[in-house]
């Protein structure tokens, strides 16, 4: 939910001047786009700019009478919300006048951003076309969550939003800005990884009636040694082309703070850095790195 991500984002950026604020997911169906807007131009001032914002629609059915919405309008209000949201950073003063929520007249959303440069963005979904489309109008980047399903099962939606991206005129389709999820569990060695991470997983609802090696198999959940995680995300480049940013979700199954952040330093110390030289080393010279985003 945005509340919970603004108040994490704002802790951290009091906390730091270096590390890049991204959300997992902003609902931008369920969430009014004005106090989006808003928050994250305040973020952005608090942080000096170093923060980008991540959206999705959610596929919680419960979650969306909760803001008198419907599941089934779900995708009309994704677009039609960042149509809005994308206007409000860019407008001094604006109106209008949409389906899901009430006019707006002579509206000014205050702050505005840092320097006159909005946010960057990044649209998350594995399924819908409708979405990878409005990323692609807008230049902006797209999102696989490549988390829960079969591996490179989001590719097809990839490729699309690349094809896209270079037919409004941003670039090259192999330019394209792309990020992927992920799912990992690192231990020093691989028996010791799947140890550790069994208890969490088979106590994960949404994993019954499967087993961890067969999970793991099947989906980008990495689990295994440093090693192991490293050469697993590399199928990833080589089944996506390119790509600029990599997430890992690492607290499932009600994991301990300490055990989760043993993950985080494990993937600080001896995975990140591997990945982006090996990341770098595949990348042809030509291609634009997206600083903004390469992180």
């Amino acid at each position: 939910m945005t509340i919970r991500h603004i108040l994490v984002d704002a802790y951290v950026a009091a906390e730091t001047e270096s590390i890049l604020l991204s959300t997992s997911t902003t609902l931008i169906a369920t969430n009014d786009p004005v106090k989006i807007a808003e928050d994250y131009a305040f973020l952005q001032h608090v942080h000096k700019g170093c923060m980008d914002l991540m959206l999705g629609r959610g596929n919680t059915v419960p979650v969306y009478p909760w803001f008198d919405q419907n599941i089934r309008d779900g995708v009309p209000l994704a677009l039609e919300n960042y149509n809005l949201l994308h206007k409000l950073w860019r407008e001094d003063v604006m109106d209008w006048e949409g389906k899901y929520r009430t006019p707006l007249q002579g509206f000014t959303s205050t702050p505005r951003p840092l320097d006159g440069i909005p946010p960057f963005v990044w649209h998350g979904a594995i399924r819908t076309p409708e979405i990878a489309e409005q990323a692609a109008y807008y230049g902006n980047g797209y999102f696989a969550n490549n988390i829960l399903a079969p591996n490179f099962h989001s590719k097809p939606l990839v490729d699309f939003y690349r094809q896209r991206y270079k037919y409004y005129g941003h670039g090259r389709a192999e330019d394209a800005i792309v990020g992927l999820g992920g799912q990992a569990f690192i231990a020093h060695n691989s028996q010791d990884a799947y140890k550790g991470f069994r208890p969490y997983f088979e106590s994960f609802p949404m994993f019954q009636g499967t087993s961890l090696e067969q999970f793991a198999e099947s989906t980008p959940l990495s689990v295994g040694s440093p090693q192991e995680v490293i050469d697993k995300t590399l199928t990833f480049r080589e089944g996506f082309d390119d790509y600029q940013r990599q997430l890992w979700a690492i607290d499932l199954g009600s994991m301990p703070v300490d055990v989760a952040l043993e993950q985080v330093e494990l993937l600080a110390t001896e995975v990140v850095p591997t990945l982006r030289k090996e990341m770098e080393a595949r990348r042809a010279p030509e291609s634009p790195t997206h600083p903004r985003t390469h992180r």
